[in-house]
């Protein structure tokens, strides 16, 4: 659950930390050279927080994958969930990290990069108090 070894490897390319209980108090140390990174099946539910501290941390970061998380709205985590939910989410990501090249499984398309300037900004899902 604790990240705090990853300090000593700033040159660190790739990041796997699948199914390790990750929520929202993930705090990666400064990590410039990371462009793959894959935080599938955690603990995460505060996407824009996330995306705040990586686009701080891991400023080369071209493939990211959250798939499993609450963070991410898919038929994996959540019934309620369809592909509407989905589309949102990826435009809000690609709206806070401008260079990643693939989102969860899939390639970020030229369309979606454009949505995602315009609209991206708002597709952030807000919970009632």
């Amino acid at each position: 659950r604790s990240l705090e070894g990853l300090k000593t490897f700033s040159y660190l390319e790739e990041l796997i930390l699948d199914n390790n209980l990750l929520g929202n108090d993930l705090l990666l140390p400064k990590l410039p050279h990371l462009h793959t990174l894959t935080l599938n099946k955690n603990q995460i539910t505060e996407l824009e927080r996330l995306l705040d501290h990586l686009a701080e941390v891991v400023p080369s970061l071209q493939y990211l994958s959250l798939l499993g998380n609450m963070a991410c709205p898919n038929e994996l985590v959540c019934k309620e969930k369809d592909e509407d939910d989905y589309q949102r989410y990826r435009y809000f990501v690609l709206h806070k990290l401008t260079n990643l090249k693939f989102l969860d499984a899939r390639k970020v398309t030229r369309r979606e990069r454009e949505e995602a300037l315009i609209r991206g900004a708002f597709m952030k899902v807000v919970k009632p108090k």
